[in-house]
């Protein structure tokens, strides 16, 4: 397929001599060797002086190699990266937090939204559990802040009405808000935002609900509909994660919500903030009591503590994922489209495919497993096992059940979806709390590669095999607290980067992974990065849209110890860290819009290629670890390379396609079937 619109602008045209290409006016003259017309590209215009001119006749006449932005009238040039990929000694971020005015700002749970419109990154943090705002107070608990054209973030939480409460709370008091997703539910341009809450607790939830609430194009915000089923309100509500996308591909975005030991749900939008549960229609119905057969198969309720929807066979029809705490089976939904009924339906392949838990079931190197066997040395499985080397004063362990499948998974925090080896197919990366204690059998953070199988399957190759090393600063006795990581590419070389947030446990901190070669991976020191210690909640984007991707992380202060290693700072601030390596190397950003597809673009797929390498992203609409969220503004960098072929699948009902070929270095606005158009930066 040839490029809907291309780079070159063109020059100065050929003169036509009134041969057979001639063509009749319509004049008295008609007939007559007249000076013809030049062929122009899309977006230039012809002029008398027989050149091709961008935008107007008497505007700019751009190089081969320039874009020319119509409406404006400007020859985009490309820009070509200068910096190669990062190397060990090259220092990569600074902190900004409090230029950024980021000081007293606490929290765990971090997203990116545009709340205003205006194309700057914005931050929601939380502190994390269901917790009203007293605005009048000394702590906080929520905080909205809108980013002020690249200078700092100024705190627009009561003044947006973002906690604006359903209840008559009194002045002053926002309501709960713990898990938050952003997208556009109305398609009127602006982004709205899911806040979800748990009500088990009626005290801490002031008997307020899970709430939608509709951005009207200021960055102010109004409660949804009261009746939409998204509100949970005549159920308990056990939100633990959230992710908007088109699971019908109608145009309107719905949202799937994982839940905590209950229900997980998936909402259908109808297009004006409203959303209808289609779970049990969906197939996506899972039980609370189960046989020993279902415990192992997956089809219990999850046991939440994550959200995530990704296409990751690429027919079009995108997957639902919920990672799972307390060793508990995560769930994959493989979405397909019925041809019976012709609505959309979801298969289960979280055991199948291999992300509800890795394939070890060892179980003899768990500890509470030996001091069982060490007093029952004759029970099945016993002999030849090891001494314990723990106390075993406190046992822990179910001979009958802690052996089987359902036992021997992970403690599953965030999920993220990416292509991370350029093949054109995401994968997945899992974040995993994992003790010495539990044995082999415990499965670990790492990468899940994509098979490439129209049924959803992926292959792990361990950490070890891609160099992701993880140092345990406490020796013998270690604990991995990783609940929540992100992707991204901080050195603009074209290939996804890794951090992880070790959270909670002594010696646990932040870990940069710098993707060297494909798959091969080389921790980035703090020396060269940042030293973050319990970090928990992570989002990137280009909050100073100079072209690189910076880092926001959260803090935790759970289990301080100040005898331990890594240890708690004294309060639960959040940091920021600029980008200062990625300047150098050339990149390209891409804000979508759909027209047929939904608004905000919600899992459009874009693949990019520059230099020789094929990237490929999804939009998503939110992720991770009780509500994450990054930039919905695509970044890819492109290496040396000074332009980018790119071409976009949108989620409409055609899964309608566009080609586009852009100068690198540049933002740009593209709106479905239409000419990109350049954003300033």
């Amino acid at each position: 397929m040839t490029p809907l619109f291309a780079v070159a602008c063109g020059g100065p045209a050929g003169q036509d001599n009134g041969s057979d290409g001639g063509q009749d006016n319509g004049s008295d003259t008609a007939g007559a060797e007249t000076a013809g017309e030049p062929e122009c590209d899309v977006g230039l215009v012809a002029s008398d002086d027989g050149a091709c001119h961008c935008g107007t006749p008497d505007g700019e006449i751009c190089s081969e190699e320039a874009y020319c932005d119509a409406p404006t009238g400007t020859c985009v040039e490309p820009t070509c990266g200068a910096a190669g990929p990062w190397t060990p000694g090259t220092s990569a971020f600074t902190e900004v937090t409090q230029a950024w005015g980021l000081d007293g700002v606490e929290g765990t749970r971090l997203s990116v939204t545009d709340l205003d419109g205006d194309g700057w990154p914005d931050l929601f943090v939380r502190r994390g559990g269901t917790r009203s705002d007293d605005f009048g107070a000394d702590t906080r608990h929520t905080w909205l802040l809108r980013n002020t054209g690249g200078q700092g973030f100024e705190d627009v939480t009561q003044d947006s009405g973002v906690l604006a409460p359903r209840q008559a709370l009194g002045a002053g008091i926002g309501r709960p808000a713990e898990i938050v997703a952003s997208a556009d539910v109305d398609n009127d341009g602006d982004l709205d935002i899911f806040t979800g809450i748990t009500t088990t607790d009626p005290v801490a939830s002031l008997g307020e609900t899970s709430e939608l609430m509709l951005n009207q194009g200021d960055g102010s915000f109004v409660l949804a509909n009261v009746d939409s089923d998204l509100r949970h309100a005549s159920s308990e509500d056990i939100v633990a994660g959230a992710s908007f996308v088109d699971a019908n591909r109608d145009g309107f975005v719905d949202i799937w919500v994982t839940e905590h030991g209950i229900q997980d749900e998936l909402y259908y939008g109808t297009g004006d903030g409203g959303f209808v549960k289609a779970t049990s229609g969906s197939g996506l119905a899972t039980s609370g009591a189960a046989t020993l057969a279902e415990l192992n198969s997956g089809a219990v309720h999850s046991r939440a503590w994550s959200a995530l929807a990704c296409d990751l066979n690429g027919d079009g029809w995108t997957e639902l994922l919920a990672g799972s705490y307390g060793r508990s089976a995560n769930h994959l939904w493989q979405g397909r489209l019925d041809p019976d009924t012709g609505f959309v339906a979801f298969d289960a392949r979280g055991v199948e495919s291999g992300y509800a838990r890795d394939e070890n079931y060892e179980w003899q190197s768990n500890q509470f497993a030996r001091c069982y066997c060490q007093s029952n040395p004759m029970a099945e499985g016993c002999a030849g096992v090891p001494a314990p080397a723990i106390n075993c004063d406190t046992p822990n362990w179910n001979h009958s059940s802690d052996r089987e499948p359902y036992r021997l998974g992970g403690n599953s925090g965030a999920t993220a979806c990416a292509d991370l080896d350029n093949d054109g197919d995401m994968d997945l990366y899992t974040g995993e709390i994992r003790h010495w204690w539990a044995g082999l059998g415990s499965d670990m953070s790492e990468a899940l590669l994509n098979t490439g199988a129209q049924d959803v399957s992926f292959e792990r190759p361990g950490r070890d095999a891609m160099g992701i090393t993880v140092e345990h600063v406490t020796g013998n006795s270690w604990d991995e607290g990783h609940m929540s990581l992100t992707t991204l590419d901080f050195d603009n070389d074209g290939w996804r980067d890794i951090y992880v947030g070790g959270s909670d446990y002594a010696g646990n901190r932040g870990l940069l992974f710098h993707q060297r070669d494909v798959l091969q991976f080389e921790p980035v020191s703090t020396a060269d990065s940042f030293e973050h210690n319990r970090s928990h909640g992570v989002v990137t984007a280009d909050f100073d849209r100079d072209g690189d991707l910076d880092l926001i992380v959260g803090h935790s202060r759970s289990r301080c110890d100040a005898n331990a290693p890594n240890d708690c700072y004294a309060t639960a601030a959040i940091r920021m860290f600029e980008n200062t390596y990625g300047d150098g190397g050339s990149w390209i950003q891409l804000k979508l819009e759909g027209v047929t597809a939904n608004r905000a673009a919600i899992g459009a797929r874009v693949r990019v290629t520059a230099g020789g390498v094929t990237q490929t992203q999804e939009i998503g609409g939110g992720y991770g670890h009780y509500g994450a969220q990054d930039d919905l503004v695509l970044h890819f960098g492109l290496g040396d390379a000074c332009a980018a072929e790119i071409e976009i699948r949108w989620p409409d009902g055609d899964l309608s396609t566009q080609q586009l070929a852009l100068p690198g270095g540049h933002r740009f606005h593209v709106v479905q079937g239409e000419r990109a158009r350049l954003l300033l930066l």
